[in-house]
């Protein structure tokens, strides 16, 4: 008889995150790597930064070998119920034109005028150098 997948809320996985008990959710899933802390190519540094959060795109984003992948299914625990898992926060700057932002606008202004000053100081002193040279 085959046994249910437990099934994990957020919270729960994320409170393991130390070297000696490290849990983490890639694609759904969760991981309990603490076997691993020691051997893992990138340091045990690396899988306690990915804890806390749901670590799939940084899992992703390194390029894990086939190989790698495969050793996951040894540290497979359950799942995580996806609603729990706080979604990714991602900047959203304020409008440009808003005017009830006047810092804001203040701030862009003053870029604009001293970023051509500062892009001429550079060349300016790329042409010194050279002609001293």
């Amino acid at each position: 008889m085959a046994s249910a997948t437990k099934n994990f809320v957020f919270k729960e996985v994320s409170n393991h995150n130390k070297t000696k008990d490290c849990w983490l959710v890639i694609n759904g899933k969760v991981y309990d790597v603490t076997p691993f802390m020691e051997d893992h190519p990138g340091g045990d540094e690396v899988l306690l930064a990915a804890t806390g959060k749901d670590a799939t795109d940084d899992f992703e984003i390194t390029g894990h070998s086939d190989e790698a992948k495969e050793m996951m299914h040894k540290y497979y625990i359950g799942e995580v119920d996806i609603s729990t898992v706080p979604r990714k926060h991602i900047y959203v700057p304020p409008a440009h034109n808003n005017p009830d932002n006047k810092t804001s606008q203040f701030i862009t202004k003053i870029l604009q005028l001293l970023l051509p000053l500062v892009i001429l100081a550079f060349a300016l002193r790329s042409y010194t150098k050279d002609k001293s040279a």
